[in-house]
């Protein structure tokens, strides 16, 4: 089955592509954007050549992504869609980060010190930062930060990979101490996430304020952001740009045409299926990302039929992964095992890779008390590129082993809304992340989006002592083990990890591939420029 997104778009005679006159009428820009699209598309510089020289300041750049909705916030510690983390990425930061290659570095701290048994952590700030509003960093405003996001009446993302956070002491106004009530030997990792960012001790997501490279301007949810450059930033010569314009279309045919058509600079996340045909086009580069990111199918392991580990090995076993890859991802990306992290250094590669057996897969269903086979609902939405896709190319290869797969599609908003995390089968989309953190938000019974309801005890137990075990070569084993019973008992259909592909203007300079799944360089913005006349 080709995927739906596959026939879409073709190349017109001429060298540059054009909108077809019933594309430019039938779809349209997401929410109305065309006109405001066309108000903003002046002061972009008029050349077709990549830029050339050392980074220019000034200018506006135009990014459009999907996924994003009425429900989209400017909350720093409460990012759900895209858009949404797009928007926290360059308003706020964290003390640590994982860069392109996926490796923590500083951010906000300079340092990041365990003691020796793992209870206390040690961080030094970043001097002479400031927030937006011109006030300086200081650790009270680090151990506030904190509290937000751990209030137990209120908690927000990233709450779940700091359960073991007993309180923040404030040292001096550069240092501060994580005090903790379990040991924990990755404590830096569960630092260095984007929900995590530091805002000021009186913060008010109304009036959003950070230390990021870009400063709030405006924002209508679902529709747009606008962000100036932050003059004070404490990274030297960054941002080089005047303003970030963050769009949102609510369907690939949108984003792409906005690409073609000029009204925007740069995408993310654009469907692989159309990437030979947008690169074709003089005019667009391609970034193309190895990732760790992974798009699951979710059994709630509570519900039936998926109560039923028998049924859920059946399911697994009715997917060719390859052929997911290349009608899905047309070849761009990695066969996935099941398992989540593979970048993780604990992450079970020695397990035997999983392949369609559609004899096996019936076998089980028969035992599990469905020999003529059974159907289900699966739950789909455009929440990342490929998702709707995935669920058509599912349902055809489950067919064959007497799984009738009737598809119901909902839009973005829908999916996240009132009945996110509590379909009985449906997909999700996460980025690159290590096993622990990932653990913590998704995989616990204490874990924020458990999407599959999965509550193991040795899984647990496993987990608990991996976040407590110093010697890294025992925490991995530790790890490996804990993946094991995931494989072999879990609710996640992971059949492989995509690539992150995007595409810009071939003025767009300063973006590079990033293996974190977050499109567009990880959003790091604030190493962009535009080359060309800017006047």
């Amino acid at each position: 089955m080709e995927p739906a997104t596959s026939s879409r778009l073709r190349l017109p005679d001429t060298s540059a592509l054009q909108l077809t006159r019933r594309r430019l009428l039938g779809t349209g820009l997401a929410l109305g954007l065309g006109g405001f699209l066309a108000a903003c598309s002046g002061g972009q510089p008029d050349v077709l050549a990549s830029p050339e020289g050392p980074p220019q300041s000034g200018g506006t750049l135009r990014v459009g992504l999907s996924g994003g909705g009425a429900a989209d916030s400017l909350d720093a510690h409460s990012p759900v869609s895209t858009t949404d983390i797009a928007r926290v990425v360059n308003l706020y930061e964290s003390l640590l980060y994982r860069d392109e290659n996926y490796e923590l570095q500083p951010l906000l701290a300079v340092s990041a010190t365990p003691s020796a048994d793992a209870l206390v952590w040690t961080v030094d700030l970043r001097k002479g930062v400031t927030f937006h509003d011109g006030r300086p960093l200081t650790g009270r405003d680090v151990a506030a930060t904190f509290k937000r996001i751990t209030d137990p009446d209120d908690p927000k993302t990233g709450a779940s990979s700091l359960s073991v956070l007993d309180e923040v002491a404030v040292i001096n106004d550069h240092r501060v101490e994580f005090r903790l009530n379990t040991a924990a030997a990755t404590f830096d990792d569960s630092l260095g996430q984007y929900a995590l960012g530091i805002v000021p001790e009186d913060y008010d997501p109304a009036t959003p304020i950070g230390t990021g490279p870009f400063k709030y301007q405006s924002f209508t949810p679902g529709r747009s952001s606008l962000f100036v450059r932050n003059e004070n930033y404490w990274r030297d010569n960054e941002p080089y740009l005047d303003e970030l314009s963050i769009l949102n279309f609510d369907d690939d045919d949108a984003l792409i045409n906005a690409l073609l058509s000029t009204q925007v600079d740069a995408v993310g996340q654009i469907p692989l299926a159309l990437l030979e045909v947008i690169d074709a086009d003089p005019r667009i580069s391609i970034l193309n990302s190895e990732t760790g990111m992974w798009m699951p199918f979710t059994m709630r392991v509570d519900k039936p039929p998926f109560d039923d580990n028998r049924v859920r090995q059946a399911f697994r076993l009715a997917v060719d992964r390859e052929q997911m890859i290349e009608q899905v991802l047309s070849g761009n990306g990695s066969i996935g095992n099941d398992l989540y992290s593979p970048f993780d250094p604990g992450y079970a590669s020695k397990l035997p890779q999983r392949v369609q057996d559609i004899a096996r897969a019936k076998e089980l269903l028969a035992d599990a008390g469905y020999p003529d086979g059974l159907s289900v609902e699966l739950v789909t939405a455009p929440i990342q590129a490929g998702a709707v896709e995935a669920a058509q190319v599912f349902a055809q290869q489950a067919a064959a082993a007497g799984i009738d797969v009737k598809i119901r599609r909902v839009d973005t908003t829908t999916f996240f809304g009132d009945g996110y995390l509590q379909w009985d089968f449906a997909q999700d989309f996460w980025y690159t992340r290590n096993f622990l953190p990932q653990v913590n938000n998704s995989s616990l019974p204490t874990a924020p989006y458990n999407e599959t309801h999965w509550d193991h005890p040795e899984f647990n137990e496993l987990v608990a002592q991996a976040k407590g075990t110093l010697d890294p070569d025992k925490r991995n084993e530790l790890i490996a083990a804990a993946q094991e019973i995931e494989y072999n008992e879990g609710g996640y259909i992971i059949w492989g990890h995509p690539n992150q592909a995007d595409a810009y203007q071939q003025y767009v300079a300063g973006l590079v591939p990033n293996r974190t799944g977050l499109a567009l360089s990880g959003f790091e913005f604030r190493r962009v420029w535009l080359g060309g006349d800017l006047s």
